[in-house]
């Protein structure tokens, strides 16, 4: 069963910071980054039950990157909505809330 991915505009918009500081310092990172965040989403339409981090958010380590996306499952409408794509090294206290 696949699942259908939902990038929030909080989501969008640190996805496109991120691509923006990587795209400051490489031309391979920006590139790898965009490949690497594509895998994590096909990983996400087929199997999205990663480790809960709190309530219902679960969480899922983008490889190679510091950086996690965040997100909530919908099973009735078979929908991931990322909330997040956020640095590790950020304060965990503004990892988004549900």
């Amino acid at each position: 069963m696949a699942y259908k991915i939902i990038v929030s505009s909080r989501a969008q918009k640190e996805i496109e910071n991120a691509i923006d500081f990587y795209a400051m310092y490489s031309v391979d990172a920006p590139i790898n980054f965009i490949s690497v965040l594509k895998e994590a989403y096909s990983t996400l339409e087929t199997n999205p039950f990663f480790r809960v981090r709190y309530k219902n958010v679960c969480a899922l380590k983008i490889r190679q990157f510091p950086y996690c996306l965040y997100f909530i499952i919908n099973e009735d409408t078979n929908t991931v909505r990322i909330l997040s794509c956020f640095h590790n090294s950020r304060n965990p206290n503004k990892r988004p809330k549900v």
